[in-house]
């Protein structure tokens, strides 16, 4: 019989897996039963690790622009979810955050997917989530991927990540918000407006 998503997220918030990270452990993510847009990114960086909220930073309000939803929704309606591939932040590399944990993952991610049976639509950020996600995509760019994706068949879409740094991406491949962004839009809509 699988764990209750509670139980799981008791163990999550308890959990000690990465004692030696460079802040430590403090897993971050924000899930509910009643989850039915589901955003996977890499791992909580810096900024969300002190702040102990995802996206609260430029990134997140140009996540949130791109769904559609506004600050309160974003945090408070619990058919959004947030699940990082990385649970707490693995500290940083030479070429900025490094990789999540692999073994967050493999310790946490089937047995919380199990549990969220309402999840319609999931926006994936990022290689890891990527591979893990759609695994058919891996090797692929980022570009190729969300290209790929951009019809958000079968509930997923790829997206880049929402961070400035990739405003020069954004202007390059500016058919993703003016194609792509109108299509996550309405599904995101659909789905909070149809459901209490």
């Amino acid at each position: 019989m699988s764990e209750t998503l509670k139980s799981l997220k008791s163990k999550m918030l308890a959990c000690s897996l990465c004692e030696g990270l460079e802040l430590g452990p403090r897993p971050i993510f924000q899930l509910d039963q009643s989850v039915r847009v589901l955003i996977v990114g890499q791992a909580p960086g810096r900024i969300t690790h002190a702040k102990d909220r995802p996206f609260d930073d430029p990134s997140g309000e140009r996540l949130r622009a791109w769904l559609g939803v506004d600050r309160a929704t974003f945090y408070g309606d619990k058919r959004i979810g947030i699940f990082p591939m990385g649970l707490c932040f693995p500290g940083s590399g030479s070429g900025g955050d490094k990789p999540p944990r692999p073994e967050c993952a493999n310790t946490w991610r089937s047995p919380v997917m199990e549990t969220l049976k309402n999840v319609e639509l999931t926006l994936v950020l990022g290689r890891y989530a990527i591979e893990w996600h759609l695994p058919d995509f891996k090797g692929l760019s980022v570009t190729e991927a969300v290209k790929r994706s951009s019809d958000g068949q079968n509930g997923i879409f790829v997206l880049p990540h929402p961070s400035p740094r990739n405003n020069r991406w954004l202007k390059q491949n500016d058919w993703f918000e003016t194609q792509v962004v109108p299509r996550i839009q309405l599904d995101v809509t659909r789905l909070l407006k149809n459901t209490p």
